[in-house]
């Protein structure tokens, strides 16, 4: 391959990471400050919690738009779009004089928040050899836990400083982001492509996958509440059952997204020698032994040892994901269909803090039970799906479809040239 083709698809794969790191970063800054939001607007933690199931039902609606536009227009300005709107709306949320703005403004964040991962996913995956998919989709979605990982290092560093507020202004710093883009990123040569050719709208391609469709949402709304169950209600459990400080709630959650990151990368890379279905069927089984050790001690270093190794069954789940829907999806609409089945997973999985916490809240306060149950069960749904389904990890796409296009229309020139 030659060098300036490397360092093209190089530029891609670190924009779209960071893309969806930063993402990450904006989202999860929320959740470790549920109880100073409740305090400040004098509410309780179940009502601002419906600030995270409105910008996890918004996604849906994102992911289509932008995952439109993106097919449309091409990856690389929507995708530069996308981290201004969502950088812009994490701004605003520091300044909400109520906890209905608030909340309106986090609904309007999960629109650009669901846009992100689809166009920058696509983007990766068709500029990328075939050979490096599972190792860029590990790496791409180790993106996500990166950016909670951010959010807990900024949580531990900068909240006694800055407050809750703080933190999300501080969290428009990705729109800087938007340069890098602009300045380094080539846009993918499978889209220029398909730019050339006539578009079937979406909704026939939508209907003629109709079975494939159904099959991926579903398969995506288990999959959004093996992470959601696990993820954005765990800081909370820390802080109201245990009265653990905001010191060892940032470290357990830092040493979990370390585990979550390696975990990503590794099951992504190990998806490409025994196939993405064996991968995620692997890790979402090993959750199940772990259940114990991450809900019921109440030492922080068991329950941190426990937490540490629950994400490396959910991110390693979640590491094959970008790899196995864009190999899934119909080439025509790739820059909508893996984003917006992921989206619209998460929109029928978004009541999940909600639930969490109404059902903890009968318990007397106790959130182990709803969050072992639904890891458990999920984990359970997410292997049996995965080994009913497919997988089309040899599929070609990106660099390989634009090799062959220019061939093809290399042989047609030359025989007018002969003819």
């Amino acid at each position: 391959m030659p060098v300036t083709a490397m360092r093209g698809y190089r530029h891609v794969v670190l924009a779209s990471y960071l893309g969806w790191t930063l993402d990450a970063f904006d989202f999860f800054i929320m959740v470790f400050v549920l109880g100073d939001i409740a305090r400040s607007f004098d509410t309780d933690v179940t009502a601002v919690t419906w600030a995270i199931t409105l910008t996890l039902a918004m996604r849906a609606l994102g992911a289509w738009v932008f995952g439109w536009l993106a097919d449309t227009f091409g990856r690389r300005p929507i995708l530069m779009i996308d981290v201004l709107c969502y950088a812009a709306l994490e701004l605003a949320s520091g300044f909400a004089p109520t906890l209905t703005v608030f909340i309106v403004l986090r609904a309007l964040y999960g629109i650009a928040m669901g846009g992100e991962w689809g166009v920058g996913a696509s983007l990766a995956m068709e500029s990328i050899p075939q050979e490096l998919r599972g190792r860029v989709s590990g790496l791409l979605q180790a993106g996500y836990p990166t950016g909670y990982l951010l959010a807990s290092i900024l949580y531990w560093v900068a909240f006694p400083l800055v407050g809750w507020r703080g933190l999300f202004m501080l969290g428009a710093l990705p729109a800087l982001l938007v340069i890098y883009i602009r300045q380094s990123v080539p846009e993918s040569p499978d889209w220029e492509l398909r730019a050339r050719e006539a578009r079937e709208p979406i909704w026939h391609v939508l209907r003629r996958h109709m079975k494939l469709t159904v099959y991926v949402v579903v398969l995506m709304t288990a999959f959004n509440f093996f992470s959601h169950g696990t993820q954005d209600l765990y800081p909370h459990f820390l802080q109201a059952q245990h009265h653990f400080g905001g010191a060892t709630v940032a470290a357990i959650a830092i040493g979990y997204n370390v585990a979550a990151i390696v975990a990503g990368i590794g099951f992504g890379w190990l998806s490409q020698h025994i196939g993405r279905r064996r991968a995620i069927m692997t890790a979402a089984l090993l959750a199940l032994p772990v259940l114990p050790l991450w809900m019921l001690p109440n030492d922080p270093l068991w329950l941190g040892v426990g937490a540490f190794l629950m994400q490396v069954c959910v991110q390693g789940a979640w590491g094959v994901i970008p790899a196995h829907l864009n190999e899934l999806s119909p080439a025509e609409i790739r820059g909508t269909f893996p984003g917006f089945t992921y989206q619209i997973g998460n929109l029928l999985a978004a009541a999940n803090a909600t639930i969490q916490a109404g059902i903890a809240e009968r318990l007397g306060g106790d959130y182990r039970w709803p969050l072992m149950g639904t890891a458990a069960i999920v984990a359970v749904v997410i292997a049996v799906l995965v080994g009913l389904g497919r997988e089309a990890r040899d599929v070609r796409m990106g660099n390989a479809v634009a090799a062959v296009g220019e061939g093809e229309r290399d042989v047609a020139t030359r025989a007018r040239a002969t003819g």
